[in-house]
C-alpha cells in the first residue's frame, strides 16, 4: 500500500467533489493512524480501517450507502458510517480516534479507498455509495 506522509499526503476530494482535503499515515501512541486534514480540522482514524473496510465491502459484495454523519448524529443502519462505529466491526467500535471528531467515516475514507484501488465510489451531489473491488 502507498503510505503517504505529512510532507507528501494524498490530496483528495469529498465524494461530491465539493471539498478538498488531505490524508496521510502517522503514528500515535505506538499505533498506526490515518490523519485527515480538512481546512483547520484534523481527524484521526485507526489505520486498520483500510484493510477491515476492504474485507467488509468485498464480503458485502454490492453497493453500500456511505451515510456520512458526525459523531453526535445517529448513523443509519446498513451504511458505511454505521459500520465504522458499530460494536460488530472488527475493532468493536469507533475507528475515529479524536473525541468529538470520530465520525465522518462515510465522507472521508471512501475517496482514500478509491485512491488506493480498493473500492469504487459514486460522485453524486448526495446519497453516494461505495463498493469494494
Amino acid at each position: 500500500m502507498d503510505k503517504r506522509t505529512k510532507d507528501n499526503p494524498w490530496k483528495l476530494k469529498t465524494p461530491p467533489g465539493s471539498s478538498s482535503y488531505e490524508m496521510y499515515m502517522d503514528e500515535k501512541d505506538g499505533n498506526e493512524i490515518i490523519v485527515c486534514v480538512v481546512g483547520s480540522t484534523v481527524l484521526h482514524y485507526d489505520a486498520r480501517i483500510i484493510e477491515d473496510m476492504h474485507k467488509m465491502l468485498l464480503d458485502f459484495g454490492d453497493w453500500m450507502p456511505m451515510g456520512s454523519k458526525d459523531e453526535k448524529a445517529e448513523a443509519k443502519e446498513g451504511t458505511l458510517e454505521f459500520w465504522g462505529r458499530s460494536a460488530d466491526n472488527p475493532i468493536g467500535g469507533w475507528y475515529g480516534l479524536k473525541k468529538n471528531f470520530r465520525g465522518r467515516v462515510g465522507m472521508y475514507l471512501p475517496p482514500l479507498m478509491e485512491e488506493l484501488g480498493l473500492a469504487e465510489i459514486e460522485h453524486n451531489a448526495r446519497n453516494n455509495r461505495i463498493k469494494g473491488i
